[in-house]
């Protein structure tokens, strides 16, 4: 079979295809493994989740902080050690497909375009690249007008006094850490009235790294912009990287011990959220995670991640009508994830996973973390290892046969 996409999703499911005996080829665009783990510096990995193959390819990197360094080679070592084959420096450009079914990808060598076939395959692209070419059907963005969550660039700030540094992982955190005598969600929103910060961020969140003087900061927020289209995403990175330095002058102005702090590490590119989401053979909704649906088909168990959607049109996350009022993440119950958002309603021969798995806006919200993405990545691969085992289509693979595969034994 062969994985596109090297990230999270593609990770959980080479891996897995690979442990269940399958021919594995994951091929990557870029030079490093890790998605946006890696060339985002996305961290730490996020969401709660049943699985055990999550469980030993975190427990691989040494825990969900991962060293942005290194990390991507862990991985390559993992799946190697697994009889992964794996291509880097390998998009996908185009498919082959014939009557209904997907038969092979084009990439994008350095030597030329490769045309290679499978029996199956697996878009962990994150955008859908494969099944975007393949003609599968999906939406982008919220109901109302389309728009998707927006786009940020991550980075790590260093030279912070150990001693005093400052963390703050969410909304509600903002509103309960104190910075002489006031809130730091007060103190934000007060320099964005100003101009002192942009009028995109309405949260700073500074999570902690492998080292004590150093932070990741999950701040800068570009909004309106397509993450599938060059020119959108071109101005996103130069937007998104002036906004990383001034957020920097704000910390070092305003933080005890943040005086001396600096940019430590600069991402790649851009995390990009949300774009498209495709038309499964059924499709995960908010309520599912609002309420903590059990599924009989359950290919991913216990999911649990808030509904966290950075707002589309103003700052922070979004907040009913308001575009200027930093809201707060719904939290919900933890849930399962059916067999049938992996796969495509009119097309053989593909799995979906990751982000780009049939689901709502909202609910992708929740699911699109890396650490739920891995865990549908494996219950793909384990399925595509099951259709090509068992010769039959990845649409007639029961669900149940997998369990043994993705969970600890009952």
């Amino acid at each position: 079979m062969i994985i596109a996409g090297g990230g999270p999703a593609g990770i959980g499911a080479a891996y897995a295809a690979a442990e269940a005996g399958a021919k594995t080829l994951l091929v990557e665009r870029y030079g490093r493994l890790g998605g946006t783990a890696i060339h985002s510096l996305v961290g730490p990995l996020m969401g709660g989740v049943e699985s055990r193959i999550v469980r030993e390819v975190t427990q691989a990197l040494g825990g969900c902080t991962v060293d942005f360094q290194k990390a991507d080679l862990q991985l390559y070592d993992l799946l190697a050690a697994k009889g992964v084959e794996i291509l880097l420096h390998a998009p996908v450009v185009d498919v082959q497909r014939e009557a209904g079914k997907l038969n092979g990808v084009i990439l994008n060598c350095r030597e030329g375009n490769r045309s290679l076939t499978a029996r199956t395959m697996i878009d962990a692209t994150g955008d859908g690249e494969v099944a975007f070419r393949a003609g599968v059907p999906f939406k982008t963005g919220r109901e109302s007008d389309g728009l998707t969550q927006p786009m940020s660039i991550m980075y790590t700030i260093g030279n912070i006094d150990p001693a005093r540094r400052f963390l703050c992982c969410s909304e509600e955190q903002a509103r309960q850490v104190m910075v002489n005598g006031r809130t730091w969600e007060e103190i934000v929103m007060e320099a964005r009235s100003l101009g002192e910060l942009p009028e995109s961020v309405g949260v700073i969140r500074l999570y902690t790294s492998r080292r004590a003087d150093e932070n990741i900061v999950n701040a800068t927020q570009v909004n309106f912009l397509n993450g599938t289209l060059s020119a959108d995403l071109t101005r996103a990175e130069i937007e998104g990287r002036r906004q990383a330095f001034g957020i920097l002058e704000f910390l070092r102005l305003t933080l005890p011990g943040y005086e001396n702090a600096c940019i430590s590490g600069m991402p790649a590119a851009i995390g990009v959220r949300e774009t498209r989401r495709f038309e499964g053979m059924a499709r995960l909704e908010k309520e599912n995670c609002l309420q903590g649906t059990r599924f009989s088909d359950a290919i991913v168990r216990r999911a649990a991640f808030p509904i966290d959607i950075h707002n589309p049109a103003g700052c922070g996350q979004a907040a009913g009508h308001d575009e200027n009022v930093v809201g707060t993440a719904e939290r919900g119950k933890p849930y399962d994830i059916p067999y049938g958002v992996l796969v495509p309603r009119r097309l053989n021969g593909l799995l979906l996973a990751g982000r780009c798995i049939s689901a709502s806006h909202e609910a992708l919200a929740s699911c699109r973390v890396m650490c739920i993405a891995m865990a549908l990545g494996a219950a793909a691969g384990a399925a595509a290892a099951y259709a090509s085992r068992h010769n039959c289509e990845v649409r007639d693979v029961p669900p149940a046969e997998l369990a043994p595969l993705l969970f600890d034994r009952e």
